[in-house]
């Protein structure tokens, strides 16, 4: 699926590209091209867009059409542009390099090891005393099957009071609850993509939705996310025009893994823009409640709804704890019931006692998530102080909330610098496995839900071995394990 990008546009992606002045200058047309190479590394300009005509570039950027041409020419040999006489010239990779970004789960086999790979924090201390709680509950359920594919009514009411205390009013019959925040996102994609149809994502994005969308055999396409500002409003309502995609997924609150809280002003738009070409939005709400610096947060994206385009899906794996496979779904009452009748056919419906756990957990809310927030804005301050301090090359946006820093750092050596840190007991996810088609290279995603020394040491070692990478006369290839 091929979008373009107008000259405007890519100027305004391209900044200040040109040459830095001094006495190894290079030519205007060779930092045109490095520029727009970076752009793609970065994921910032998707694969398989067409760029805008060497005329229309031109003029946009105020040079020559001859400057153009030999960057366009030098991203050809490269292997970063493809063009054909006739149908324009779009972005590649070279030799059809691509990096799948799903990846497996590994066993925490050493104690000395520092998981970063898993943006997720352990359990609250009120966890024990509401099992207990709901272990009391249960026998009121034991006289029925226990089934219920769209969740116990209590639980139902309890999500939709959370949705009409953030403005958005719903009832219970408008929930779905799910086993978990992943499963969620599976119905609905399973509901609403057909193999082959397009989709839209935001890149860089969650690993897991990648995968689950490529399980549909969804076309994707993506939007790329400044690393310092977010979304591009024109862009992103661009391609929702040109790709017209069946469904978009995005994360508005504190979006995986950037962080970035996306304005109120997008969010109305982009209901708009959805309502014009026939996309459902799912938009993933797991951050939505760890806003930290105490800002006022933006309405959600369903308060702008006014036809059913907006799906939201949350859970209680961030505020809460990762091991209560408790997430729901926010829609219209028909399309949940459509969504319950599918979910029969994949596991009938949520543990009757986790979801009673789940009850007494939300009656506890505003202690517990206000407890997660001073914990994670301490663990957030620590991680940030440590990489000024051993890493300063490194570029980090403070977040204002959720989980994670996307790091830029100072090299294309995301994936490099994951395999030199698992030697020294370090767990990175690196910049790669968030996008498609082995972007991402200088990113990496360090969550602050360890404990505030951990994240220490994690850097201090991280730091290390950044700098042996330096002086490493060639690579240490890794033998590959065996997957049955």
């Amino acid at each position: 699926m091929t979008t373009s990008v107008r000259g405007g546009q890519l100027a305004r992606l391209l900044g200040q590209w040109h040459s830095l002045p001094g006495r190894h200058k290079r030519p205007d047309y060779d930092a045109l091209a490095g520029a727009i190479r970076g752009l793609l590394s970065d994921s910032r300009l998707p694969l398989s867009v067409r760029l805008p005509a060497e005329r229309e570039l031109a003029e946009s950027l105020g040079i020559s059409r001859t400057t153009v041409s030999a960057a366009y020419r030098s991203l050809r040999e490269t292997g970063h542009l493809t063009s054909r006489r006739g149908a324009g010239s779009w972005t590649t990779l070279p030799t059809g390099h691509r990096v799948g970004s799903s990846g497996l789960w590994a066993p925490d086999d050493g104690l000395d090891m520092i998981d970063m790979g898993v943006a997720a924090s352990a359990g609250p201390v009120e966890l024990v005393a509401a099992a207990r709680a709901a272990a009391d509950d249960l026998p009121r359920y034991l006289g029925s099957a226990g089934y219920h594919p769209t969740g116990l009514p209590e639980l139902r009411a309890a999500v939709a009071e959370g949705f009409a205390a953030r403005g958005v009013p719903t009832s219970a019959e408008q929930i779905l609850i799910t086993s978990g925040t992943q499963q969620a996102l599976d119905l609905v994609l399973r509901l609403s993509v057909p193999a082959g149809a397009p989709v839209l994502v935001e890149s860089p994005t969650y690993p897991n939705a990648l995968a689950a969308l490529s399980a549909r055999r969804a076309r994707i396409s993506t939007h790329g996310l400044d690393p310092r500002t977010g979304w591009d409003a024109e862009l992103l309502l661009g391609a929702l025009r040109q790709t017209r995609p069946r469904l978009a997924y995005l994360i508005p609150e504190f979006q995986n893994p950037t962080g970035h809280l996306m304005p109120a002003g997008l969010r109305e738009r982009l209901v708009g823009a959805a309502h014009a070409t026939g996309t459902e939005l799912v938009i993933d709400e797991s951050f939505v409640d760890l806003s930290l610096d105490g800002s006022p947060m933006p309405p959600p994206v369903a308060v702008f709804d006014r036809h059913s385009r907006v799906v939201s899906i949350g859970g209680m794996s961030k505020a809460y704890w990762g091991g209560l496979r408790i997430g729901w779904v926010r829609a219209s009452a028909p399309l949940v019931q459509r969504l319950a009748a599918l979910r029969v056919g994949v596991d009938m419906a949520s543990p009757v006692l986790e979801q009673l756990v789940a009850v007494r957990l939300l009656a506890q809310e505003q202690e517990i998530v206000a407890a997660r927030r001073a914990q994670l804005t301490f663990r957030r301050d620590t991680l940030v102080a440590a990489l000024r301090e051993l890493l300063p090359e490194w570029q980090v946006c403070v977040p204002g909330g959720g989980v994670t820093l996307w790091a830029e750092l100072d090299g294309p050596i995301s994936s490099a610098l994951a395999r030199a840190a698992e030697d020294v007991g370090v767990r990175l996810a690196p910049g790669p496995r968030f996008g498609l088609d082995g972007t991402l290279e200088r990113f990496v995603r360090l969550p602050f839900t360890l404990a505030a020394d951990d994240l220490t040491e994690a850097v201090r070692r991280i730091a290390a071995v950044r700098h042996d990478l330096d002086r490493a006369s060639r690579p240490a290839w890794r033998t590959p394990a065996v997957i049955a």
